[in-house]
């Protein structure tokens, strides 16, 4: 099987293998290192090991427009992609798509990909890459196939007494026992819940506007485009306290 990979992302598919343990916190956009390369950027968010994972990234990708169309390609590990800004072109398999911001795609080792901007403005995505520490072995190519995609445009939103909340899905990967994704509007001065833990690890992802996180007590403030981490049984809740509705994605995964 030939792999074959532009520049640019061949610094994201060969990454070193990691030791560090990801505090749980607040990642800011704002503070994020970048790397401007020619026609994209590449935006490092977190990046280590948790308690599942043997690795973790999430990076932020800007490709700008009026660049040439990308080759397929293939992970060892297993990818998340949130569309932030514009539009994505994914060629999936023989399958294609053309996905707007809030959308998703899931992508399992060793199925093709390709991703590519065709409009006239930037698209920024984020990526998250992750390995689980119970991986048997590194011939993950044997596990191809079931990669999916999720068009924000086709999830309905369920308004509920806090806010409102978008499903994404919900059920086991290559690399995870349980991925659960969705998207929460919580209205001004509601909490999503009262401080509480559970065993799996969750990632929120700020959309639209702000809200306050309270990570083992102490209050971290997160705008649009921040990313939150917080590791397994960490005590945690999430409110807003501005004056405009917030939302934001919530993943857990273990």
């Amino acid at each position: 099987m030939k792999v074959v990979f532009l520049s640019w992302l061949i610094s994201l598919a060969t990454l070193p293998a990691l030791s560090q343990s990801i505090p749980s916190k607040v990642y800011n956009w704002n503070q994020s290192s970048v790397v401007k390369q020619a026609g994209f950027e590449d935006k490092t968010i977190l990046e280590g090991t948790t308690r599942d994972f043997a690795n973790l990234s999430v990076h932020a990708i800007t490709l700008f427009a009026h660049q040439p169309s990308q080759p397929e390609q293939q992970l060892d590990e297993e990818a998340l992609i949130i569309v932030k800004a514009g539009a994505l072109t994914l060629q999936l398999g023989n399958r294609n798509k053309t996905l707007g911001p809030g959308s998703i795609v899931v992508i399992m080792p060793g199925d093709s990909y390709r991703l590519d901007n065709k409009t006239t403005e930037p698209l920024t995505y984020y990526i998250m890459r992750y390995t689980s520490n119970e991986v048997p072995d590194l011939d993950l190519y044997r596990l191809a196939g079931g990669s999916f995609w999720v068009d924000w445009e086709e999830v309905p939103f369920t308004p509920h007494d806090k806010g409102g909340i978008r499903r994404m899905f919900d059920y086991g990967t290559v690399m995870t026992k349980r991925f659960e994704m969705h998207v929460t509007t919580l209205n001004p001065g509601m909490q999503s819940h009262p401080p509480h833990t559970h065993r799996a690890a969750e990632i929120l992802l700020m959309v639209d506007n702000s809200a306050q996180e309270s990570i083992n007590g102490a209050l971290q403030t997160a705008t649009t485009g921040d990313v939150i981490f917080l590791e397994s049984n960490v005590p945690h809740n999430i409110q807003n306290v501005g004056q405009r509705s917030c939302t934001y994605f919530a993943f857990q995964f273990e």
